[in-house]
């Protein structure tokens, strides 16, 4: 079953290092839970996933789209930008390092896919040697409701970029 307009935003918990402009690339801090419902209770969010860090169009594309238009985000309500991959915190922290993402977006790992499988929006990339990961998609929500989907039927970033998401706000 798939999340649809309308809907609460299934609750879930993440796992992130929160954003420290002093800490080394090579350091290893120890992720902390990211609970949505707790986050994100009468704000207006962005939660995008990304199929892997490190890969093509997530490194290139997806996430670059939404660390460039965080001032635009911003300026139409949007408090909190969070990218979840099926991944363990520790490399997400390793990938907003690499990327630059600072404070601009929330790098957050689902790492056992419970909460894209509660989305109903995982798939099955076993035979590109990745398993089960979050398909690509981006979701807007208000006050925990759901407004927006955008989910990638093929690849590339349209529906689920950040241009797609600053016109539906």
């Amino acid at each position: 079953m798939s999340i649809k307009i309308g809907d609460i935003i299934p609750d879930g918990t993440l796992h992130y290092v929160p954003f420290d402009p002093n800490e080394d690339i090579t350091a290893c801090p120890r992720p902390i839970p990211y609970k949505i419902h707790e986050k994100l209770k009468g704000k207006k969010a962005v939660i995008f996933a990304i199929p892997g860090p490190f890969t093509p169009a997530c490194s290139e594309t997806h996430v670059p789209g939404f660390i460039s238009a965080h001032d635009a985000l911003k300026a139409k309500g949007v408090s909190d930008v969070i990218c979840i991959s099926v991944m363990d915190g520790f490399v997400m922290n390793a990938f907003a390092k690499a990327y630059k993402a600072g404070d601009k977006v929330i790098m957050a790992g689902d790492g056992s896919a419970l909460f894209s499988s509660a989305l109903g929006l995982t798939q099955d990339l076993t035979n590109n040697g990745m398993g089960i990961r979050s398909k690509r998609f981006a979701i807007v929500i208000d006050d925990l409701v759901i407004k927006y989907i955008g989910v990638e039927k093929a690849p590339g970033v349209t529906s689920s970029g950040a241009e797609a998401v600053l016109a539906k706000l």
